[in-house]
């Protein structure tokens, strides 16, 4: 192989050119040359000339060489058009498969940006382009990735359908994937079934339709596709089970919730006095009862003969202790019992009840109350309630396998399960639920399942079968056939994503 064979073999955009000059500058190289034809086509009218007007010099830059960024210095000659129609009077000339009209770069250098747009985007791919010496600002990227051209559509034989939201809330328009090449084929501004309905009519040859549960995209594919096979995803049947678990669940947990304690009256506890007087109180009376006299008791129990007639007078010990606690003397002797009821009934406020004893015309002062009160709270004990089970906590470890299940979560469902026999009978049919779509048995079990969840004593499940037989032959074949909406899930994210990032851009936009 000759040395120009090589070369022609590396540089095959140089075929149609007379190389003049080749030089290194920096980190580039830069090649002088110009075009061998004798001639060029116009662009307006198509019509060859020889007749040259002017030339002049172009930079365009091409694919890199070893590392090396490569510059092409052009000489460009410019041609009359002796044709008298053409609305052009002189053109400049195209090296055909290396330079475009406006470009900068070749052919060659514009695919590969191009690709590399289509692969990382703006920010990710302007910072490889430096690696590969064909750098490129992260904008130009997105204006290249924008001058494409849409794809063709072509036949698509299996569609996935879902909506998106163009204004959460307010405005939803339609995502139509090709499920097969997993690639968006269109958007509808609008989720209906006659935005649906049309475009099925105008793209015909659509097999399977892969959708959700919505009730207008089974309409539109009806009567779009009235032959196309229905296919409703997974994923949504196995969310509207998870939803009528999550209202089974809130149904019947409060049999799980056990009578909260009822509330504990506050009773101020007794000080050693007053215990001190209830013991005597019992000892006087109980030496009564055997016929002592009041000078017999003093000597029994070596008190003071005042102290004994006193206890003996007392009918109760209560008598003797009053609204004291501790037995001493205090400003809110004959109020006590006042504001431990209040209390009770739950003024907690000493401000206030200050204020309820002034009414009563009890002078005292403030911080008395507050001692009082501070007596109280001590003294309260809240009424706790064991912890029970959140409803998403529940319906989590339902939906759950039972393989992936943590131990306090299978020791916490078995208990529930063995509590109430409707949430054993649920965890059941779930689970027999579960196998049938995982191992996409639907011919085989689909039937039997909806016909025993119809036929229990589960309103939440027996809705739900409700809504698989309006969907029948969707739900079969979602159940059997191998397609799904995954791939249409994934664009949605990415849709939804694109929004995010443009309404984080204009809020930086508006704070400015």
């Amino acid at each position: 192989m000759s040395v120009t064979d090589l070369l022609v073999m590396l540089f095959p955009q140089f075929a149609l050119l007379h190389v003049e000059l080749v030089r290194s500058v920096g980190r580039s190289v830069r090649v002088h040359a110009r075009g061998r034809a004798s001639g060029a086509t116009c662009a307006g009218c198509g019509a060859w000339s020889e007749r040259a007007h002017s030339s002049y010099e172009r930079l365009v830059g091409d694919t890199a060489v070893c590392g090396q960024e490569l510059v092409l210095h052009l000489r460009v000659r410019r041609f009359f058009c002796d044709n008298a129609e053409c609305g052009k009077r002189t053109f400049a000339e195209q090296i055909p498969g290396l330079t475009f009209r406006y470009g900068r770069c070749t052919v060659g250098l514009r695919r590969v940006r191009e690709a590399v747009a289509l692969a990382l985007g703006g920010r990710a791919g302007a910072r490889l382009t430096e690696h590969l010496a064909v750098g490129i600002g992260r904008d130009a990227l997105i204006r290249l990735i924008r001058a494409l051209p849409d794809p063709l559509t072509g036949q698509v034989r299996v569609l996935g359908v879902d909506d998106f939201a163009l204004r959460k809330g307010h405005h939803y328009g339609t995502v139509l994937i090709d499920i097969q090449g997993r690639r968006p084929v269109d958007v509808l501004p609008e989720r209906s079934a006659d935005a649906l309905a049309a475009w099925l009519t105008a793209h015909p040859g659509v097999g399977v339709i892969c959708r959700d549960r919505a009730s207008y995209y089974a309409e539109g594919a009806d009567r779009g596709a009235g032959t196309a096979t229905q296919v409703a995803d997974r994923f949504h049947l196995w969310q509207n089970l998870g939803q009528a678990a999550e209202r089974l669940v809130a149904r019947l947990r409060p049999q799980w919730v056990p009578p909260a304690p009822a509330k504990q009256k506050v009773v101020l506890p007794e000080g050693p006095r007053a215990r001190r007087t209830r013991e005597r109180h019992a000892l006087v009376h109980a030496l009564m009862a055997k016929g002592m006299g009041p000078s017999q008791i003093v000597a029994e129990l070596a008190l003071d003969p005042k102290t004994v007639r006193k206890f003996m007078r007392a009918a109760t010990p209560e008598e003797l202790i009053g609204d004291r606690p501790t037995g001493r003397q205090s400003s809110l002797d004959g109020h006590a019992a006042y504001l431990i009821a209040r209390f009770n009934e739950g003024c907690h406020s000493a401000e206030r009840l200050h204020r309820e004893l002034a009414e009563r015309g009890l002078t005292v002062s403030e911080r008395t109350v507050r001692r009082f009160v501070h007596r109280l709270r001590d003294n309260a004990k809240p009424a706790t309630r064991p912890p029970v089970p959140k409803i998403r906590e529940v319906t989590r470890l339902i939906l759950t396998h039972p393989d992936n299940r943590p131990e306090a979560g299978r020791v916490l469902l078995k208990e529930l399960r063995g509590r109430c026999r409707e949430l054993d009978d649920a965890c059941d049919l779930i689970a027999r639920f579960a196998t049938v779509l995982v191992n996409r048995r639907g011919h085989e079990d689909l039937e039997q399942w909806t016909a025993d969840a119809e036929a229990s004593h589960l309103p939440e499940l027996r809705g739900f079968a409700t809504g698989l037989r309006r969907d029948w032959d969707a739900v079969l074949a979602g159940l059997t056939l191998r397609w799904n909406s995954g791939a249409v899930e994934g664009h949605n994210n990415k849709i939804i994503l694109w929004n995010q990032r443009c309404q984080a851009v204009c809020l930086c936009i508006t704070s400015r």
